[in-house]
């Protein structure tokens, strides 16, 4: 009789062998990899400027290796109320199979992310522009594996505000992602929008932020005049029509008045984005302009311009 011709009579024996043999292979080769999930870390980081502690989602690649990063900016109440890109949207499922730190900071509400030339006595000392190019990516690549590559995206006020933003430090953003934003901050119709946003919603003064209406601050701070400090940086622009339809995805029960608002808000950034088009036409500075059949200023719409533009942000940064 062979050596195994019991063990074939005996289920049980056989069993214990068919164990042992699965477990010496596990030893041998070590239990099976983890799934690959991305990692998602708050991160709280001093601002000198500002004099305060500020809190900063980040979503990292599972692997580890250096990657690039992927600034992402929220729109009017800087996520300070709870509404923003890691709350509103499904950003940790889009960019969980992608290399790239996306890093979300909480805060900069009616600030448009500059620096203020002034303490206001209701907005506090607004110095967005200094911890956003200085102090938060020191903090970024101290933290994270980077590769030094940084884009930037930002929606609504924050819109707006990533252009000035790459406008004032050249180079220092490979990309630029605009959704539902406009590009013009100063004359009539600029200074308007920009003071309802900081003065009428958020109850500050922008003779504190960029002076009186006549201060040169707010032209350096018009993307449409610093158009030219924008060559070389890609840009994606992208706004909705004002016409509500599935993009939007509102709730039922809110339907009526988010569509009321968002409508007119996103008819507005529809004529800024082509006033912009054609300004960098006119200097012949390349860009990706989207215009969409459709969306209110809405998060549905916010969520779709940002996976529209990432093939164009991506690529810029290597990602």
């Amino acid at each position: 009789m062979r050596p195994f011709d019991d063990l074939r009579r005996s289920a049980p024996l056989r069993g214990l062998l068919v164990t042992v043999l699965l477990l010496s292979a596990w030893l041998a080769l070590g239990p099976p990899p983890a799934s690959a999930e991305p990692r998602i870390t708050r991160v709280d980081v001093y601002s000198e400027a500002m004099g305060r502690w500020v809190s900063n989602d980040v979503i990292s690649p599972a692997s580890g290796a250096p990657a690039p990063t992927f600034y992402l900016l929220t729109g009017i109440g800087g996520g300070s109320d709870g509404i923003s890109w890691f709350n509103n949207t499904r950003v940790r499922d889009f960019f969980a199979d992608k290399h790239v730190n996306v890093v979300m900071p909480i805060g900069g509400q009616y600030s448009m992310y500059t620096d203020w030339a002034a303490d206001d006595p209701v907005l506090g000392r607004n110095k967005w522009q200094t911890y956003l190019t200085q102090e938060l990516p020191a903090a970024i690549d101290s933290r994270f594996s980077t590769t030094g590559s940084k884009a930037i995206g930002g929606v609504s006020m924050a819109g707006s505000a990533v252009l000035d933003l790459a406008a004032q430090v050249p180079g220092f953003y490979r990309a630029v992602g605009s959704y539902s934003g406009c590009a013009q901050t100063s004359g009539v119709l600029g200074q308007a929008m920009v003071r309802s946003m900081v003065e009428l919603r958020g109850g500050g003064n922008a003779a504190n932020m960029w002076g009186s209406p006549g201060d040169p601050a707010w032209a350096r701070h018009d993307p449409m005049l610093s158009a030219e400090r924008l060559r070389g940086t890609t840009l994606f622009v992208s706004t909705g029509n004002g016409m509500p339809g599935p993009v939007d995805n509102h709730d039922p029960l809110l339907a009526v008045p988010q569509t009321i608002g968002g409508s007119v808000v996103e008819m507005v950034t529809h004529v800024c984005a082509g006033a912009f088009e054609s300004r960098l036409r006119q200097l012949g500075i390349p860009a990706t302009f989207a215009y969409l059949p459709q969306g209110t200023h809405s998060w549905g719409l916010f969520e779709t311009e940002l996976r529209d533009s990432w093939p164009v942000i991506g690529s810029a940064i290597g990602a």
